[in-house]
């Protein structure tokens, strides 16, 4: 694909020059890099850190107390059955 583009502002162009210079390459080539460079790669959350801190402390004590009854163990649940 080509594209032709007019009224580079001249720090943009200053980069590319620069570019160019410093790796041996061309200003086309050395265009390409500067915007490959800055492509926003779409964000990916492997975590839940935007969940971290949307409730209060004392919201959270009460999970934690609702969930450590839920964790308790009833030894007459495991007796074997007969």
């Amino acid at each position: 694909m080509t594209i032709s583009l007019r009224n580079i502002p001249p720090e943009v162009e200053k980069a590319i020059t620069e570019i160019s210079g410093k790796e041996g390459i061309s200003l086309n080539k050395a265009a390409i890099r500067l915007m490959e460079k800055n492509i926003q790669k779409p964000f990916r959350n492997h975590d839940f850190d935007k969940f971290f801190g949307i409730c209060s402390k004392e919201a959270g004590e009460e999970f934690d107390a609702a969930l450590a009854e839920m964790r308790r163990v009833d030894p007459i649940d495991w007796e074997p059955l007969e």
